[in-house]
This record gives structure tokens, C-alpha cells and sequence, in this order.
């Protein structure tokens, strides 16, 4: 009997989360310890200005340090600002969990994080992103909240773009500073009752996204919804569609597609 209650145990502590695994941010919880993930995403677009179908592809890996911090590096590929697709940026993430608070069926997470980003490109758009368009710095705090089947996170943080020119005299032509917020929400459709750890997942999401600039006092409200299949608990595909509610900015554009694979490796170093 004892056994059988440390398995459904064992088996709650993994598969309860998995509706916090947002597809456009980071919840508070964080990996496995011990674990490293590799991740190949690719984001469609139609460019505003140039009118064409233009992509980038981000291949990342993650390790789960230990149970209250984790560690991301990333590249990109794209031609977002170029004839054909080419290397872009890198870049690198680290949260840290300071705050558990656990319940039957719930949690409640608190996390700090920060990251940097170096790209070659020069954005002539309101809009500050780290995920390859600019050089930047972004810092944070995540608040996640879990009740059964139910996840629900907000992200504040701010955004300084490094791009050239930014301490230039005279008017600035971009922003390079931005307050960053959003508030997602994720539910676990299947199944119904665990089982087996071999079960498939699948989880609905919806994000609310937003910026606000200093420099230029711009702003975007959009919203992110997206569906995602859990295989294993190791494999997880994403598909998620993108598109403004409202704003102001000059963007790249209003609207996007995202399609990303991960896998888990669990216990993968001491």
C-alpha cells in the first residue's frame, strides 16, 4: 500500500504541471533537476513593409540545474532581415525559483529571471524583442499558480535594447526601453485520469501579451492561443497563432505562427 501511494505521488508531482508548460512564456515552476532539454521552434510571419512570408527557426537547449534554477541558451536563424535565412543571434536565460508554496492538487511559485541577447541585426520597429531581432537585456519576476487542471501565470518585466545608436544626442527614431506583462492560462483537456506515465497530454492555452515603450510611448496588446500534445511525459509539440488586440506601434507584424518540438532527457548528469 505505502508503495502505491509514493507512485500516485510520484505520478501527481509530474503530470500536475503540465498545464503550466505555456508555449509563449515561462511559468514559475521550472524543469526536472538534473535534466536537459533540447527545443527546435520556427515562427511564421508576413512582413508589414517588405509584404513577404519570412521565418525564424531558434534551436535551444536547457538545463535544469536544480530544483530552483534552471539555464537556457539559444541561437537563431532567419531572413527577416536579410534576402535568405542566416544566423542572427544568440542568447542566454536563467530563472530562479524563491518561493514554493505546495497544496493538495495546487502550488504557487515565485521565480526571478533574467536574460541577454546579442544580434546582428539593426530593427527599425517600435516593437523590443530579445528573441532575435535586437541586442538586449530583459529582467523579470513570474507568479504561477496551479489549481488541479488549471494553471494560471502572470510575467512583469522590463526590456533594455543595446542597439546601436541608443545613446546618440537628439530625438530617438526607436525605443530602447519597455515594460513587458502578461497573463496566461493553461488547462489540461486529456486525459481524463492518469494511468500511466506513457499517457499523451493535451493541453489548451491562451496568453495575453503586452508592451509598453518609454522612449516613444508605444504600445501592443495581443493575444496567443495554442494547443500542445504531451508524449511520454519527455516529448512535447506546440502549435500556437498569434495576433494584436491593440496598439500603436510600427511592428514587423501583427500576427504569427509558431510551431516548436522538445525533448526532455531526465537524470542526464550528477
Amino acid at each position: 500500500m505505502k508503495q502505491i501511494l509514493i507512485g500516485l505521488g510520484l505520478l501527481c508531482s509530474i503530470y500536475l504541471p503540465a498545464q503550466e508548460l505555456y508555449v509563449f512564456t515561462e511559468p514559475a515552476s521550472n524543469m526536472p533537476a538534473k535534466s536537459i532539454g533540447v527545443k527546435q521552434s520556427a515562427k511564421w510571419l508576413k512582413n508589414s513593409m517588405s509584404n513577404r512570408t519570412e521565418s525564424r527557426h531558434t534551436s535551444e537547449i536547457m538545463f535544469g540545474v536544480n530544483k530552483n534554477l534552471m539555464i537556457h541558451g539559444a541561437v537563431t536563424f532567419s531572413d527577416m532581415y536579410s534576402n535568405n535565412v542566416r544566423a542572427e543571434s544568440y542568447r542566454t536565460y536563467a530563472k530562479y525559483r524563491f518561493l514554493t508554496i505546495d497544496g493538495m492538487y495546487s502550488h504557487f511559485r515565485l521565480a526571478a529571471f533574467a536574460e541577454a541577447s546579442k544580434s546582428r541585426n539593426r530593427s527599425p520597429y517600435d516593437e523590443l524583442s530579445l528573441e532575435g531581432d535586437q541586442s538586449g537585456v530583459q529582467a523579470g519576476i513570474i507568479a504561477t499558480q496551479l489549481l488541479h487542471k488549471l494553471a494560471i501565470s502572470t510575467t512583469l518585466s522590463m526590456t533594455e535594447s543595446l542597439q546601436e545608436g541608443r545613446n546618440a544626442p537628439g530625438p530617438k527614431l526607436v525605443p530602447y526601453r519597455a515594460f513587458n506583462y502578461s497573463l496566461s492560462a493553461g488547462y489540461l483537456l486529456f486525459p481524463k485520469k492518469y494511468t500511466s506515465y506513457e499517457q499523451t497530454n493535451l493541453n489548451l492555452y491562451v496568453e495575453l501579451l503586452g508592451q509598453r515603450t518609454y522612449d516613444k510611448k508605444r504600445y501592443f496588446v495581443d493575444l496567443a492561443p495554442a494547443a500542445q500534445l504531451i508524449f511520454n511525459s519527455q516529448a512535447k509539440l506546440n502549435l500556437g497563432y498569434r495576433f494584436q488586440l491593440g496598439g500603436d506601434m510600427m511592428r514587423m507584424a501583427n500576427e504569427s505562427w509558431m510551431l516548436s518540438f522538445e525533448w526532455l532527457f531526465l537524470n542526464a548528469f550528477k
